[in-house]
């Protein structure tokens, strides 16, 4: 197992490079991730490389068994770029350039720029391909924080990405609606970006937003083709950024060996939300390529630009990398090794502080990396396995962000309020591309998967006619491909199988509240309904919870409708209390015969990974209170090293892993 730090030797002085070494040789490190923000130590002036300081580096980490990964290093341009080359800086839509001096800031249709990349990639992988102490590459770093840009190049660029996916201008016009404001183009060159997402046709900024991402992919796959030549027996990867949703993720790993990604949850007042949202995220990296992954960046330290996060407290270093395992991480990288003292990130600490004396943070590591040799041969083999998925869009959430019905309307808000409550109930999950197989889930969440083609609309169909359990929720299958709205009654082709009728809507606004009666209890229980409601009619579904407001009383909030041989959920608002949804979730689950491999008390997360003839559960103590789990008696406690009572006790921020 790989584990290690990003590092940063052209910060640091040679003479302090062998202590470096030495200190993670001794802390169980193996890996490091090295040089993609290094452009100008490698080209200091265009066409003359210069690699021996890198050479130097990777033989003194090589002789202590310190493999690298290299970074191609195009997310910061030199400054020499700039000057004979001004063209490649992103064009705002006033005409402006970008001043220099910020990372990520070049136009990504500008050939000047492919070309550079294309030359710097090209000369490491040459130089780097028979490096045995160089095992693999990351691709530029964090692609898709990048401003949009709105230069000439770009525009006809756009234009010609059109032409070439709608063919005529009859058809661009139909999908775009521009019989609407008088809108309908007479020529491609016409066409303009837009600009104010809130104001703009919501059907060309989908398409601006989907050119963009589209210009992203082509951008890493220049990169790819190139590593691929060169160094075919070492693999690629790209640290992706979780939650992070301006980029078509989906899109991007595709190229890639595996997909790796940068874990931050340290910020504010510890609670279970960040706990939740990591994990998700790491359940959608897993999903992107249906595998493991690998976190190229772990939270080491307090951390910030201008102001300081928290610090992470004792044993919290630990257990957040061990969550990460427990969602199907194969291999963890920390970042950075040693705090910088110069530039934007000096606030961004590391294993190591400013002066570079192995302290708490440090010890903690190793203690973590040797946790995590432990765990290899339980591990190797294995992956999450989950019965529930959860459909996971990003063009839903681009175009939610033009129109999102109701303010409170945050795409991962919504899906958090499900996630949660699977998570807090001990169940895997899967996070799943729109079109993928559904066959092998026995439970099958949508929430706010506004973007429905009619090819999803009739797989979901199926689903449930043959057996699956599947739950959609408010602002479902509104809009096809395009972004026009169905011209069906709500929820359109899946009317029959959720056996409902949504012909009104509305956002709750000012304050706004409804209560509910839900009988997913034994007795009937109160709620309450906020942000928006669907006034949903019930032709063959079974209520499950009604309004009591005298005008929304004909109307339900939450349905079950027998299809087939499974059933189809629809809940038509968001409900104020979070118990409600754990009531919802365990309705599902006993509607989909899905039980939990153990029942854990508040605060701990349980998770499985099996494969290879093995079964491995986890249990992360998220508090700062001891807490005892129930457990099978007479297992392997791997980290402990001892035999399983009926009990396990966990200190704060504890982690257990037992081989089932």
């Amino acid at each position: 197992m790989y584990v290690g730090a990003d590092y940063y030797p052209e910060h640091w002085p040679r003479n302090r490079w062998q202590t470096d070494a030495d200190l993670m040789q001794k802390a169980g490190f193996n890996i490091v991730r090295m040089a993609e923000f290094a452009w100008v130590n490698m080209e200091p002036e265009e066409g003359r490389y210069e690699f021996g300081w890198l050479d130097e580096i990777i033989e003194i980490l090589g002789k202590r068994g310190i493999k690298t990964i290299l970074g191609t290093p195009t997310a910061a341009l030199p400054p020499w770029t700039l000057r004979k080359y001004p063209e490649i800086m992103v064009q705002t839509p006033t005409g402006q350039r970008l001043t220099w001096g910020m990372r990520k800031h070049n136009c990504f249709t500008s050939g000047v720029f492919r070309l550079l990349s294309e030359r710097i990639t090209r000369a490491m992988a040459q130089h780097y391909k028979d490096n045995p102490n160089v095992i693999g590459w990351q691709t530029d770093n964090e692609i898709g924080g990048h401003p949009m840009c709105y230069c000439h190049s770009c525009r006809a660029n756009f234009q010609d990405w059109l032409k070439n996916k709608y063919k005529t201008l009859a058809e661009l016009n139909r999908a775009w609606g521009t019989h609407f404001w008088s809108q309908g183009f007479g020529d491609w060159s016409e066409i303009v970006p837009p600009d104010k997402f809130d104001e703009h046709n919501p059907h060309t900024c989908l398409d601006w937003k989907r050119f963009f991402s589209w210009l992203n992919v082509r951008f890493q796959k220049e990169q790819i083709d190139i590593l691929r030549a060169l160094c075919p027996n070492q693999f690629v990867t790209h640290n992706f950024m979780g939650l992070f949703s301006e980029i078509n993720y989906y899109d991007l790993a595709e190229d890639l060996d595996f997909v790796s990604w940068d874990n931050y949850p340290v910020s504010g007042k510890p609670d279970m939300t960040n706990n939740y949202n990591a994990a998700m995220a790491a359940d959608v990296m897993r999903g992107l390529k249906r595998r493991n992954f690998w976190i190229m960046e772990q939270t080491s330290g307090s951390h910030g630009w201008g102001t300081l996060s928290r610090n992470p407290r004792p044993g919290e270093i630990r257990k957040i990398a061990l969550q990460q395992f427990a969602h199907g991480a194969e291999a963890q990288v920390w970042f950075p090794w040693r705090a910088c003292t110069v530039g934007r990130e000096q606030y961004w600490h590391g294993i190591l502080g400013h002066d570079g004396k192995p302290g708490r943070r440090y010890q903690e590591a190793a203690q973590t990396a040797r946790d995590l040799h432990t765990l290899d041969e339980h591990l190797k083999g294995t992956t999450v396995r989950a019965d529930v998925a959860i459909i996971y869009d990003y063009e839903s959430v681009w175009a939610l962000s033009f129109q999102p019905a109701y303010d409170e309307n945050k795409y991962h808000q919504v899906i958090g309020r499900y996630y949660q409550a699977l998570r807090r109930a001990g169940i895997n999950v899967d996070m799943v591309r729109p079109g993928q197989d559904l066959a092998g889930y026995k439970l099958v969440l949508a929430p706010d998967l506004y973007i429905v083609r009619d090819s999803l609309a009739s797989q979901i169909d199926a689903y449930i006619r043959n057996g699956g359990v599947f739950l959609a929720d408010g602002r479902f299958a509104v809009k096809d491909e395009t972004g026009l709205c169905h011209v069906r009654t709500l929820p359109g082709l899946l009317a029959e199988a959720l056996g409902i009728e949504i012909e009104e809507y509305e956002a709750l606004r000012g304050g706004i509240e409804y209560q509910i009666e839900e009988h997913l209890h034994r007795a009937p229980v109160t709620r309450t309904a906020i942000h928006y409601a669907d006034w949903i009619k019930p032709t063959t579904a079974l209520v499950l919870a009604g309004y009591t407001d005298w005008h929304m009383q004909p109307y339900a909030a939450l349905t079950r409708n027998q299809c087939g041989k499974g059933a189809g959920y629809y809940l038509g608002t968001i409900v104020k209390e979070p118990a409600f949804y754990d009531a919802l979730i365990r309705e599902l689950l006993e509607s989909a015969k899905i039980t939990a491999e153990i029942t854990a008390p508040e605060g701990v997360e349980v998770s499985t990974r099996e494969g290879a003839g093995k079964k491995v559960l986890f249990l992360v103590n998220h508090t700062e209170q001891c807490q005892t789990v129930n457990v099978p008696a007479g297992k392997c406690e791997v980290l402990r090293n001892k035999t399983t009572g009926s009990a396990i006790e966990l200190a704060a921020y504890d982690v257990a892993v037992i081989r089932l």
